[in-house]
């Protein structure tokens, strides 16, 4: 069953950033709620509170919202209209279908003088003759009842009827409490009977017919191994056994006929959360046969599993040595629902319990690895190092290149294969050949010819002798 609780309220608060205190606004629709608890203390501001498709019966702890206008109390088991003295502002209020038979309790909205809405239609106490001119004589302030504006001539003429219509109202009411009475002993007695019957099935014999008050003196030591080590096709015969018994047990249920009451909604009620908790229970047994997934073989051999059903690419990054897992997780999903396990020959991350595990070509250097997420998309990339030294081909390209550009300049520059061929060879020539030189120095940089060091001769064609010209420094 739901309780109003601060952390429900926060959570139906979102559209004020979960601040409860200043909340002027507040659904709790279709929240199982029994009671009607904390919200004068919690949210004092309140103006429009909807409470509508749960099972309270008893309108309280209200009173203190003095600025409330409108309130939802429709689909609930409230039988009686009270405690609505405090709600100065209330303007709308909104009982439909409840079981409100004691029409004589809306004597207690004639305090509430801004109330102009009222519903009560699917009340038991809307069947009764004279009902609409009862409510209309008793709250003046009214402008709508179920929906249907009040005329001034149909409240006159209700007041001329109202000791008529006062006494039927008495009569009919006194007929309705009589009739709610039994139906309470009826269910009273239908409760004490589940009570027992529930008694019996836990008090019955065990599987194999017999009674054991204690296990380990009635049974011997090979019936405990056989319970322990019972065999999964016996436990599944168990299980669908079981759920046929429930089957048949929820038909039963539902064909059976039953009175539109506050105890048979809250009977309804308790038999769906039974059958909730009976399928939670049967779940969970099936994940316990479920044998777990194997990861590592027995002769430790990691094995590639992708049971989250993810996306994911792996690269080899041999630039920075290291090998990168982009794997893609939910983009919404929290990441404390993630781990991450690098080992030196594979990489496994746990999705919600759920395994990814790769097995890697190369041996990787956990400690050095990292895991980061992307705030965007989702994704996790996880960067692992290779073990070893860096790769040196890098290097030797270089290496090549220089030595096939030196290869190249000798062979484009045959002139200073000539110049280191220039020694003194006295086979041949008994000094240096001084124009050969001179050549040479021509065919060097600029930068290099504003330092002459020998002085062109006369018989170059292109040599003019002017004496004006001062002589380079």
């Amino acid at each position: 069953m739901g309780r109003i609780t601060e952390d429900l309220i926060r959570r139906n608060a979102e559209h004020n950033d979960c601040v409860i205190f200043s909340l002027e606004e507040l659904s709790l629709h279709q929240q199982e709620i029994e009671r009607l608890e904390h919200i004068d203390k919690w949210c004092r501001d309140l103006k429009i509170l909807y409470l509508q498709n749960n099972l309270i019966g008893k309108i309280e702890n209200v009173g203190k919202l003095k600025k409330l206008e409108y309130l939802n109390l429709a689909l609930n088991n409230i039988e009686r209209i009270e405690n609505l003295e405090g709600c100065e502002w209330l303007t709308k209020l909104d009982l439909t279908v409840n079981f409100i038979g004691e029409l004589s309790s809306v004597k207690t909205l004639t305090h509430n003088i801004h109330l102009k809405e009222l519903f009560l239609m699917g009340n038991p106490c809307a069947d009764f003759e004279g009902y609409r001119q009862f409510v209309v004589v008793i709250l003046q302030q009214l402008k709508w009842l179920d929906g249907k504006e009040i005329e001034r001539s149909e409240r006159i003429q209700a007041l001329q009827n109202y000791a008529a219509v006062e006494q039927q109202i008495r009569d009919q009411e006194k007929a309705y409490c009589l009739r709610r009475a039994k139906e309470k002993e009826e269910a009273q007695r239908k409760l004490e009977e589940e009570n027992k019957n529930e008694d019996k099935k836990k008090s019955s014999p065990g599987f194999d017919g017999r009674w054991y008050t204690d296990i380990h003196t009635a049974c011997p030591y090979a019936m405990e191994n056989q319970d322990h080590l019972q065999a999964p096709e016996t436990q599944e015969e168990q299980h669908n056994t079981k759920t046929s018994d429930e089957i048949e047990d929820d038909l039963a249920f539902w064909n059976k006929p039953s009175l539109f009451t506050p105890e048979s909604r809250l009977e309804t009620l308790r038999h769906m959360e039974k059958q909730r908790k009976a399928q939670d229970k049967l779940s969970e047994k099936k994940k316990n046969l479920k044998p777990p997934r194997t990861l590592i073989t027995e002769d430790g051999k990691a094995l590639n599993v992708n049971e989250a059903k993810l996306d994911f690419s792996l690269k080899d990054d041999e630039k920075h040595n290291q090998i990168i897992l982009d794997l893609a997780v939910y983009r919404y999903m929290d990441t404390s629902l993630i781990e991450v396990d690098v080992q030196p020959t594979y990489v496994r991350v746990m999705v919600k319990g759920k395994p990814f595990q790769l097995a890697l070509s190369t041996e990787v250097q956990p400690d050095s690895s990292s895991a980061k997420r992307s705030q965007t998309t989702g994704h996790l990339l996880i960067c692992m190092p290779k073990v070893g030294e860096m790769i040196t081909g890098g290097q030797r390209t270089p290496m090549s290149v220089k030595t096939t550009s030196c290869s190249s300049k000798e062979q484009t520059n045959p002139s200073r294969k000539r110049i280191e061929r220039l020694e003194v060879d006295p086979s041949k020539h008994s000094c240096p050949d001084v124009s050969t030189i001179v050549q040479e120095k021509r065919h060097k940089p600029k930068r290099m010819e504003s330092q002459p060091q020998v002085e062109p001769s006369e018989e170059d064609p292109d040599f003019d002798d002017n004496p004006e010209v001062p002589p380079l420094i």
